[in-house]
């Protein structure tokens, strides 16, 4: 199937609704919890995949690998994380949440359920469940997309956390 230009214009419309919706809502939520800017997804990243180094978050988030440098930083100045040398490859930083890392982490869990209730509160369940799957077929469809690889990333798979 051929996808018409007019379409094609209006699904990128919606992306750049969508990218500055997603900001708006990040940056409520830093302003709120005190956390730096554009550290939101690397917490939760770290929260769930533990000791990480620092080129497999940048592979993750599709970003160059001083972009994540920064953001890292920007979290180990804030207290929130701590860097180390990678045990299996001494060449390698890792990080991984401190204490307060984990405690920020869970209020920002508490303050996205709590903001997401507030704002689709009056969206079906259904509606909800909808837009989910088709959210989440468009970033497969784009993951999946054989285009080049983002500049830098890191090509190297993530370790298998026991």
């Amino acid at each position: 199937m051929v996808i018409t230009t007019p379409a094609v214009h209006d699904i990128l419309r919606a992306f750049e609704e969508f990218g500055r919706a997603q900001r708006e809502i990040s940056s409520r939520l830093t302003r709120s919890l005190d956390l730096p800017r554009a550290s939101i997804g690397l917490l939760r990243y770290l929260n769930a995949h533990g000791p990480v180094q620092i080129g497999c978050a940048a592979q993750h988030f599709r970003v160059d690998l001083s972009v994540t440098s920064r953001q890292v930083s920007a979290l180990v100045d804030a207290g929130l994380a701590a860097r180390d040398v990678d045990h299996d490859d001494r060449r390698a930083r890792t990080v991984m949440l401190t204490d307060e890392g984990r405690e920020k982490v869970a209020q920002l869990g508490k303050a996205v359920e709590s903001m997401m209730a507030e704002i689709f509160e009056g969206w079906d369940p259904d509606e909800l469940r909808l837009a989910t799957a088709h959210m989440t077929a468009i970033a497969q469809t784009i993951a999946e997309h054989p285009g080049e690889q983002a500049h830098g990333a890191h090509t190297k798979e993530p370790k298998e956390l026991a």
